[in-house]
């Protein structure tokens, strides 16, 4: 690099919140399966130890070295419902507390792949995990769960749909800050480095590493550095600023592939905001000339910033992938939280929003309430967005029993917190309880 160039990275890293967000070693458990619960738990945790054992210590080392911030090392796995499907009767919570061990054995802060795949059906196994979901993340303090019901190519899985809405409410029940480490996905990617969606699809290799960076504090002083500029401008701005961003990414994430003896996988250059001041995709939005976020006009500006973002990042890395554009997660963005106070923004709003940024409707708090097939039906909604579009969209969403809308809730950390948001109190059980698939949209039919 050069002088000038290590100069404004240390200014970034030092003023604007850039950072790697996470570093995620993704590991194959194909080879663990064996037919016996008991003996496949076992595998499973000797395998991510014996392979992730210095993943902590390298990111730790290479953030000291090079002064790169590393927020979260993370472990991404084979979906699990994979696991047991020689089972006559699938029982996955000694695999789950199975990931939790591994986790905390080489410290990692989070582990992914409690999932199943059911975009075109179920089989005892998914089923008999899905069930599990919320006694396996109750029982656990690291293992995230996703379930992705439906794909551009396959349709919707409506009687998926029905089950997760039912899946988000028993664990809301249970504790409503456990749903934050579930996810429910159409067109689920298979490198997503992030939680709590993350899993090690088995298009994958047997272990690699990806990483996740974040930078919307970059971003954002970037386009306040240019209040004059024309949407051309803005739009150079943020490609040049997320390709320096990605470089980064790269960079980590070769070291610590190098150093570890493992392939180095992608960049997944995400706009991951944080509940810290200067963190927030919002007030990148609210720079380019909006009031607040979920003013008119705010649908259009995430959609520049999201391309410009993506442009920059691939033209910089060898291999970008992961979910990389803009997150929203309400309760994780200062500048989305204020406004969500305030009432400037709206569910609708926000779905309007996930038609053109990275995922979806992520980290909404609802009341306690809501009944399951309003949930589903939001899932629905989301699911068709990306089934339509050929996108990545999902569904975090966090119902709060004897919480109400204007109350909140207090999530602690990286999380943040969520007001209680309205939804819409029309009744969708009739339509969630049809069942069956909604079929795949004619440009799905390629060959």
């Amino acid at each position: 690099m050069e002088s000038n160039q290590i100069k404004e990275t240390i200014q970034m890293i030092a003023e604007e919140n850039l950072d790697i967000r996470t570093v995620t070693m993704g590991i194959s458990l194909l080879d663990c399966i064996t037919g016996d619960t008991t003996t496949t738990a076992q595998r499973v945790y000797d395998k991510i130890v014996a392979k992730a054992k210095n993943l902590v210590p390298v990111a730790n080392a290479i953030s000291s070295e090079f002064g790169i911030p590393i927020v979260n090392k993370r472990i991404s796995v084979t979906p699990v419902a994979m696991l047991a499907g020689a089972d006559a009767k699938p029982d996955f919570l000694p695999i789950a507390k199975a990931m939790d061990d591994a986790a905390k054995a080489v410290e990692v802060d989070l582990i992914g792949g409690f999932s199943a795949t059911v975009q075109n059906g179920c089989t005892p196994a998914d089923l008999a995990l899905i069930d599990q979901i919320p006694a396996a993340l109750a029982a656990t303090d690291r293992v995230c769960s996703s379930v992705n019901i439906g794909a551009s190519r396959s349709g919707l899985n409506m009687d998926a749909v029905k089950l997760m809405g039912e899946c988000v409410k028993r664990i809301a029940d249970i504790d409503p800050k456990l749903a934050m480490k579930l996810v429910v996905f159409c067109n689920a990617v298979e490198d997503n480095p992030f939680m709590a969606g993350a899993f090690w699809g088995v298009s994958e290799g047997d272990v690699a590493i990806n990483t996740g960076v974040s930078g919307p504090g970059v971003v954002q002083r970037a386009i306040a550095d240019q209040p004059d500029a024309d949407f051309e401008v803005i739009c150079e701005t943020i490609k040049k600023t997320a390709f320096k961003v990605s470089r980064m990414g790269q960079f980590v994430g070769k070291v610590a592939a190098d150093r570890l003896g493992v392939p180095f996988n992608i960049v997944d250059l995400s706009l991951a905001p944080t509940p810290a001041q200067g963190d927030s995709v919002a007030e990148i939005l609210e720079t380019m000339g909006l009031s607040h976020v979920g003013t008119p006009g705010t649908t259009a500006a995430l959609a520049l910033l999201n391309d410009a973002v993506k442009k920059g990042g691939v033209m910089a890395a060898e291999r970008v992938g992961g979910l990389s554009g803009a997150f929203i997660p309400v309760s994780e963005d200062a500048n989305m939280i204020k406004a969500a106070e305030a009432g400037h923004i709206t569910l609708e709003k926000l779905e309007a929003m996930t038609a053109v940024c990275s995922v979806g409707l992520d980290m909404i708090a609802v009341p306690g309430d809501t009944p399951a097939t309003t949930i589903s039906g939001m899932i629905a909604d989301e699911a068709a967005i990306g089934m339509i579009n050929n996108k990545t969209t999902a569904v975090r969403v966090i119902p709060v029993p004897g919480k109400k809308v204007g109350d909140a809730i207090e999530f602690g950390g990286l999380f943040g917190s969520a007001p209680i948001m309205a939804v819409n109190t029309g009744d969708a059980s009739v339509f969630i309880n049809r069942g069956g698939h909604i079929p795949a949209p004619i440009h799905s039919f390629k060959n």
